[in-house]
């Protein structure tokens, strides 16, 4: 499958502000990616009006097998499919660790940014894991020379 994002974001939907700021060094260096919170108005639920606690606790309510939960998994995966490196934002849920096994599984390079709670031998799976938002900025910077 041909690469459409240079990067897949992961993350906790509870985490939105932190998420959305690493899409804005993103786009400060034209680099595409693929955001499940850049969509988020058509999800098919919620309201903007909703506090990302308020929006996540609908979500969690809703059938697994419901064509909401269907549509936003398939759109997902085949943003993840398509895009070359993985990117996980830490404090992340157990779907966003999920991601991370199948971007893993796919051959792609993986990437975390943030503090992880405790040591665990399956964080190895990430090329590199970033302290900070500067630290993940002056990467960034420096793989947009290499694009």
């Amino acid at each position: 499958m041909e690469n459409k994002y240079e990067f897949f974001i992961a993350g906790r939907a509870r985490n939105k502000e932190n998420i959305l700021n690493i899409c804005k060094i993103f786009d400060k260096y034209n680099i595409s990616y693929y955001c499940f919170l850049k969509d988020q108005n058509n999800w098919g639920y919620g309201s903007n009006k909703q506090t990302p606690e308020e929006r996540q606790k609908e979500f969690e309510s809703l059938n697994l097998k419901s064509d909401i939960v269907l549509n936003i998994f398939n759109k997902d995966l085949e943003g993840e499919k398509s895009s070359k490196n993985f990117l996980l934002i830490l404090p992340a849920g157990k779907a966003a660790h999920i991601e991370a096994g199948i971007a893993f599984g796919l051959g792609k390079k993986c990437y975390a940014i943030g503090d992880y709670e405790a040591t665990d031998s399956l964080y190895n799976i990430f090329d590199k894991i970033f302290s900070n938002v500067e630290e993940f900025d002056e990467f960034l910077k420096k793989y947009k020379l290499t694009m």
